[in-house]
C-alpha cells in the first residue's frame, strides 16, 4: 500500500500517521509498539474462558449447506421481520473473523454484514493495520436484523450462535477480533462492560481462539475521540495474531 493512501486511511481513524513495518518470511515479528501491549496484558494468558460452548447442532455442515440453513432458518421471531439473512463474507481461509453483533438496516437490505458508514469506517480501521477487507471474514452473532436496530435477547443470540460456531470451525482463525459490547458479552458469556474487557486476550470455544474486543464502528462514529483507543486494540490484536 503506498504511503499517500495509507495516510488516507489513518485520517479515517483521526490518526496523524503510522509506519507499516514489515515481518521477515523467516519469522512472525510485532511492530515492538505492539508488542508492549502484549507484554503489559500479560503475553496471550487467556483472561476469561469462553471454551464451555454446547456442540454445535449444525456440526458436519459445509459452507455452502450452512448458509442454506441460515437462508431458511425460523428458530426465532426476526425470521417474520428480517429482508434477508446475513450470513457473512469474506476469505474462508482467512486468519482474522471479525465478528459483530447483528445486521442494520443497509445490512438487511443488502445481506452483507458491514455495509455502511459503520462497515467503511471498518474497511479504514483494517486497512489502517494493512488487512483489505478480502483478507478477512466478516460475521455477526445474529444473521437477522432486530427491528429498529434493538439489542438482541438472549434467545435470539442462543438461537444463532451455533451458526457462527460453524462458522468458526470451518473457518479455522488465528485470531476473532470482536467488536462491540454486545457482540463480546453474548460471545463471552459476561456481563463486563466493554471497557474492562478490552486490552485481554480471551478464548473461545473448545479450539479456545484468541479474542480480543474492541468498539464497534458505529460507536466510533458517534465518540470519534475513542479512535485513539481502538487504534491501540487493532495494534494489539495484530501483536496477538502474529504470535499464534
Amino acid at each position: 500500500m503506498n504511503s499517500e493512501l495509507r495516510q488516507e486511511y489513518l485520517a479515517a481513524l483521526g490518526l496523524k500517521s503510522w509506519t507499516l513495518r514489515v515481518k521477515p518470511a523467516a519469522a512472525s515479528v510485532a511492530a515492538p509498539e505492539a508488542a508492549a501491549f502484549v507484554r503489559d496484558a500479560g503475553d496471550v494468558s487467556p483472561s476469561l474462558n469462553a471454551g464451555d460452548v454446547s456442540p454445535s447442532r449444525e456440526a458436519g455442515a459445509d459452507w455452502a449447506e450452512l448458509r442454506a440453513r441460515v437462508a431458511a432458518c425460523t428458530r426465532c421471531s426476526l425470521s417474520a421481520t428480517r429482508t434477508q439473512t446475513v450470513f457473512g463474507v469474506g476469505n474462508q481461509n482467512a486468519d482474522w473473523l471479525i465478528v459483530g453483533e447483528a445486521p442494520g438496516a443497509d445490512e438487511d437490505r443488502k445481506g452483507e454484514p458491514f455495509v455502511g458508514r459503520a462497515g467503511q469506517l471498518l474497511n479504514s480501521m483494517l486497512l489502517a493495520i494493512g488487512l483489505p477487507r478480502e483478507q478477512v471474514y466478516i460475521a455477526n452473532v445474529l444473521k437477522c436484523r432486530p427491528p429498529g436496530n434493538r439489542d438482541p435477547s438472549p434467545t435470539e443470540a442462543a438461537e444463532c450462535l451455533p451458526y457462527l460456531e460453524r462458522q468458526i470451525a470451518l473457518l479455522k482463525p488465528k485470531i476473532m477480533l470482536v467488536v462491540g459490547r454486545i457482540a463480546a458479552q453474548n460471545l463471552l458469556r459476561t456481563d463486563k462492560t466493554l471497557g474492562s474487557l478490552r486490552q485481554q486476550v480471551h478464548r473461545f470455544g473448545s479450539s479456545e481462539v484468541p479474542l480480543v474486543v474492541t468498539y464497534h464502528p458505529a460507536y466510533l462514529l458517534r465518540t470519534p475521540g475513542d479512535k485513539r483507543k481502538a487504534w491501540e486494540d487493532l495494534k494489539f490484536a495484530r501483536a496477538v495474531c502474529s504470535r499464534v
